[in-house]
């Protein structure tokens, strides 16, 4: 946040002197109350990194933050009256909050995985449910303190200042968890401190998620799917992105789910129709049957493709904003109508364009900085993170049978 309390009352001449320490004025106007209080416009003499560095030291002296911007092909400095000083954050939130989230995922997984036959009512039987959900919970919690973690170091690495991650505990199916987030308590400083920032965490938990999704596949086994079943009974079946048809057929040697009939129609385009509206489902086939270990690297997956979105304040809209700037706000609209549509398929993709649209869609994070490029290795890593968006999203995420 901005600090105000105190404007020197030389400011004007010390804010021009501290200026012309790294460039070169051509002209020099001021602005009103309710925006900067000087803009200088010129050419750096600076590298532009290290320009930053030296204008918030001076101006920070003087009680004002420095923005660079850029008109045109000209260099602007804004003077801002005020500091950012962000203020504590209460950290037993944060524990509070990872504390029922751990309670939440590992009751999920314990239901997941029950099949005790000891009742519930039985110290020993609580103990049998309890231990089931360990292997979830290690294996849900590890991926997701990855992804925040990720993010966590890589603002503190860049001296921005953030909160602790924010874990959301929801004690039902499927995951026991609705993920976590942190706050960026301050603006990054440049386009490539915000990709950094925003990169490191989907990168970090798919690190963690597909040796899980693997360990966990190799470990479950492919079972026929009935092709009906009784009154009170179903099957929850799992959407499939590109990544996940790809590992399990690395594993299993054959393209699943296989189907007990294809309808008349080629293999591939009854599968493609499946993968990306869910549906008929391929009742009468095969399918692998994912313990509770899969489904939490299935998750993994699941929870990285929904942070990629390239849209807004997600992970995906950051890498896509520092590759084409204020264009990437054309993204929101097109993004909007695609999960609206994939929303009548899979409803839960209608929550979703409502926080795009509402909450994490509308704005950009707008870097202090706004004269550093990104750099090319950084340019290719944003290609690189928006193709991967594609590789782990998954149109339909669930789809329930019952009879």
């Amino acid at each position: 946040m901005l600090s105000t309390d105190s404007t020197p009352l030389d400011s004007t001449a010390a804010l021009h002197v501290a200026t012309q320490a790294f460039m070169d004025i051509a002209d020099t106007t001021f602005g009103g109350a309710d925006s900067y209080f000087m803009r200088f416009r010129g050419r750096l003499r600076l590298d532009s990194i290290e320009a930053y560095r030296l204008a918030a030291e001076k101006f920070r002296a003087l009680g004002f933050t420095p923005l660079f911007r850029k008109e045109g092909e000209e260099q602007v400095v804004l003077a801002m009256k005020g500091t950012i000083d962000p203020p504590p954050s209460p950290v037993w939130v944060n524990y509070l909050m990872f504390a029922l989230t751990v309670l939440s995922v590992w009751y999920v997984g314990a239901d997941y995985e029950h099949q005790s036959v000891v009742p519930l009512s039985t110290v020993s039987g609580w103990v049998s449910f309890l231990s089931g959900g360990v292997p979830f919970l290690v294996s849900m919690l590890g991926i997701l303190l990855a992804h925040e973690l990720g993010h966590y170091f890589a603002a503190r690495y860049h001296k921005v200042a953030v909160t602790l991650p924010y874990f959301i505990p929801i004690p039902f199916p499927p995951f026991g968890t609705m993920g976590a987030f942190i706050q960026l308590k301050a603006p990054p400083t440049n386009r490539r401190v915000l990709l950094d920032i925003g990169i490191a965490g989907p990168l970090a938990g798919l690190v963690v998620a597909v040796p899980i999704l693997i360990y966990g596949l190799m470990i479950s086994p492919v079972e026929p799917i009935p092709l009906s079943f009784p009154p009170g009974q179903g099957i929850s079946v799992e959407g499939n992105s590109i990544l996940y048809i790809l590992m399990k057929y690395a594993i299993f040697g054959k393209w699943l789910p296989i189907p007990g009939d294809f309808q008349g129609l080629s293999p591939l385009v009854y599968m493609l129709r499946y993968y990306l509206l869910g549906f008929p489902l391929p009742l009468g086939g095969e399918d692998v049957l994912l313990n509770s270990i899969a489904w939490a690297g299935w998750g993994g997956l699941l929870v990285t493709g929904m942070n990629l979105i390239p849209v807004g304040q997600l992970d995906g809209g950051h890498a896509l904003y520092v590759l084409i700037g204020k264009r990437a706000r054309l993204a929101q609209p097109i993004a909007l109508v695609i999960l609206i549509g994939l929303g009548f398929f899979y409803t839960g993709w209608f929550l979703w364009a409502a926080l795009i649209y509402f909450v994490v869609g509308r704005a950009h994070a707008e870097p202090l900085d706004q004269i550093t490029e990104v750099d090319g290795p950084r340019k290719l890593l944003a290609v690189l993170v928006l193709i991967l968006f594609f590789l782990v999203i998954t149109p339909i995420p669930l789809t329930i049978s019952a009879g």
